[in-house]
C-alpha cells in the first residue's frame, strides 16, 4: 500500500533556503515540497498546489509573511491549510517562552535546525 506524500509549500525570499528545506524534507520520502520565492506568486502557487502544510518566512521584501498568511487563509483553499512561521526576528529562546507560538501560528527561529522543522511538521501533520 502506497502513502501519500505530504506536500509542503516553502515560501521565503532565499532560494538557498528554500532548496535546503526541499532536499532535506524531500529526502526523508514523507514529503513532496514546493519551493516559492516570491511572496506576490505565493497564493496563486498554494492554490495550484494544494499543500497540507506551509512552511512561510516573516520577513521578505514586498510583502512581509503576516500579511501573506492573511491573504491565504481568505482563500476558499487555503484557510484551512496550517502555517508555520520562519523567523529570524525571535530568538530559539523566544520561541521556547512562547511555546512556539506568534499570536495564533506556530513558528520555527532561524536559523532553522532541520531536525526540528522535520519533528514541528510531524507534529502539526501527525505522524
Amino acid at each position: 500500500m502506497k502513502i501519500e506524500k505530504k506536500r509542503i509549500l516553502v515560501v521565503d525570499d532565499r532560494a538557498s533556503d528554500t532548496r535546503l528545506l526541499k532536499l532535506y524534507l524531500e529526502g526523508t520520502n514523507d514529503y513532496e515540497v514546493r519551493e516559492e520565492n516570491d511572496a506576490r506568486a505565493a497564493v496563486s502557487a498554494a492554490e495550484a498546489f494544494q499543500p497540507h502544510l506551509i512552511l512561510l518566512d516573516m520577513m521578505m521584501p514586498d510583502m512581509d509573511g503576516g500579511d501573506l498568511a492573511a491573504c491565504f487563509q481568505t482563500s476558499p483553499k487555503l484557510k484551512a491549510v496550517p502555517i508555520v512561521f520562519l523567523t529570524a526576528i525571535v530568538t530559539k529562546e523566544e520561541v521556547e517562552a512562547g511555546r512556539g507560538r506568534i499570536g495564533r501560528f506556530p513558528y520555527v527561529a532561524k536559523p532553522v535546525v532541520l531536525t526540528e522543522v522535520l519533528a514541528c511538521l510531524k507534529h502539526h501533520l501527525g505522524g
